[in-house]
């Protein structure tokens, strides 16, 4: 029987195996691209049409990779639909597709392009991670042909997946990753399961989803958890939603909750609020871009740990709920009242004065706040505010939040609804939730949508407070938890279960080679 310490140690000696010869750091890229966006119509246009369309876009992101290989990028990312958009049918969208193959076929389009049909697209996105020797990650459209007299195969004889690939400094495709959490996303077809696509570097291993997947187990949890990537690369097209989730402000805080490095690449659209992209690190940002006030694209580049989890820096892990499970609650003010943010009903008490203690709870959850404003503007209210139950319209995701935030005005009824800027400062504050998920992300925005790296630090006993004096004024402290395991439709077991047998496959596979040591 293999002891449980044993099987430690080889997955141990499994990630150190990984690391040996690897860098320490690594110079990395992200474009927020303005698209180019196609004309709106109901008809398929030709493939030559969404292939000069695609080339147009292409053209753009080629300055910026050109330009990150040359200031030292070694990987560069590039926004979800960042070649044709997002307004399509699946009939639209087809002309802009193509056939993207198993990287186990071992190809380099770009000396080979026509070895899997008409492939202009990839070809040409080869040649520029091969011609600038960096790892280039787009996203495009993947179409496999099925058999339309199976039931599950669509009418038009193809399934259409929303994919990201990767191309190494060779030109070669190392990576496919066909998205699985769509959202509004008619023109593409769900995955069979949810795919856990990984590829190994000199600088680490990483792991690849998109946009919506950032919000579920599977496949984000689950490369972090199971499969010890070091650098998440994730292309969006992500619409800003204040007060939780603007971009900047979650990603930065998932990449903190989750001890990895993300690569975030977000389209430009100011028009849709679409704006934010960042190079976030378990300590915080290193580089991010929010501009809701021009029409421009921008590459943002950083060096970061190329493996984060074994860096020094790196905080221990933190129990969420052990400070605010200890304490005695704070005593609750009468005042406590009912308000929105978007559909989520929370349970809110406001900050009546420039200092205190205060707890509010909803069901399970209990938030506990203390704070110090250097100076309480008369104009603006905060309030401390508990949600626990499923999210939303759709009532899929189970969400548990803390948050102290700024009310849009100083009618209590505007307590949740968007709001982009403020005056007051906090000396200090420490907030902290009887969390019943382990998975809590740390998020605080300042003023005018700024992130406020340096200023503030999640304690081992799961206390989000802050640091090094005051910062920015504040529009929201928050702690954003995801109890996936009470998601309306969880499902996280069976791939969980395949990464456990992909493991044990591997122990099964360090045996055998040990024991041939032996008898050798």
């Amino acid at each position: 029987m293999v002891t449980s310490s044993f099987l430690t140690f080889v997955a141990v000696f499994a990630l150190i195996t990984l690391q040996v010869g690897t860098q320490d750091s690594f110079m990395a890229a992200v474009y927020e691209h303005a698209v180019i966006l196609p004309n709106r119509t109901k008809t398929p246009v030709s493939q030559e049409d969404a292939l000069n369309l695609m080339n147009k876009n292409i053209d753009i992101l080629e300055r910026a990779i050109k330009q990150a290989a040359e200031q030292g990028a070694r990987i560069i990312v590039t926004p979800e639909d960042a070649l044709y958009g997002w307004e399509f049918t699946r009939e639209t969208v087809f002309p802009y597709l193509e056939d993207i193959p198993d990287p186990q076929v071992n190809w380099i389009p770009c000396q080979d392009s026509h070895r899997f049909g008409h492939t202009p697209v990839q070809a040409r996105l080869s040649c520029l991670a091969k011609n600038n020797s960096i790892y280039v990650l787009a996203n495009l459209g993947d179409k496999k042909p099925c058999n339309s007299r199976h039931s599950a195969c669509p009418p038009n004889g193809y399934f259409q997946y929303n994919t990201n690939v990767v191309y190494n400094p060779e030109g070669k495709l190392v990576a496919r990753y066909h998205k699985y959490h769509l959202y509004s996303e008619p023109q593409f077809d769900v995955p069979e399961k949810p795919e856990l696509v990984t590829f190994n570097t000199t600088f680490g291993r990483f792991g690849i989803f998109t946009c919506f997947d950032i919000l579920f187990y599977d496949p984000a949890v689950t490369l972090v958890k199971d499969f010890h990537v070091d650098t998440i690369l994730f292309p969006t097209a992500w619409m800003n939603v204040l007060p939780l989730l603007t971009a900047i402000e979650f990603h930065s805080a998932w990449a903190m909750g989750m001890g990895v490095n993300l690569l975030a690449a977000n389209i430009h659209r100011v028009s849709l609020n679409m704006t934010g992209s960042g190079i976030y690190t378990p300590n915080g940002s290193k580089v991010y871009h929010y501009d809701m006030k021009t029409e421009s694209g921008k590459l943002l580049l950083s060096e970061v740990d190329s493996h984060p989890l074994s860096s020094l820096a790196h905080p221990t892990a933190v129990n969420w709920s052990a400070y605010a499970t200890t304490i005695k609650p704070f005593p609750v003010q009468k005042s406590t009242f009912r308000g929105f943010i978007s559909r989520d009903e929370f349970n809110f008490t406001e900050l009546f004065e420039n200092a205190g203690n205060l707890t509010v709870c909803q069901k399970e959850l209990c938030c506990h706040l203390s704070y110090r404003m250097l100076q309480k503007e008369e104009n603006e209210v905060y309030v401390l505010g508990a949600f626990t139950g499923l999210h939303g319209r759709r009532k899929r995701e189970y969400w548990q939040v803390c948050t102290m935030l700024k009310c849009k005005t100083t009618n209590w009824t505007t307590c949740g609804r968007p709001v982009e800027t403020a005056s007051t400062r906090f000396e200090m504050f420490s907030l902290s939730g009887t969390f019943g998920t382990k998975y809590v992300f740390p998020e605080v925005l300042l003023t005018e949508i700024h992130l406020s790296p340096g200023k503030f630090e999640v304690l081992k006993d799961g206390r989000l407070v802050n640091k090094n004096g005051s910062a920015g004024p504040i529009l929201t402290v928050s702690l954003f938890g995801r109890w996936y395991t009470k998601d309306s439709f969880y499902s996280s077991s069976g791939t969980s279960n395949s990464a456990i047998t992909y493991l044990l496959i591997f122990i099964l596979l360090m045996i055998i080679a040990l024991q041939n040591i032996v008898l050798v």
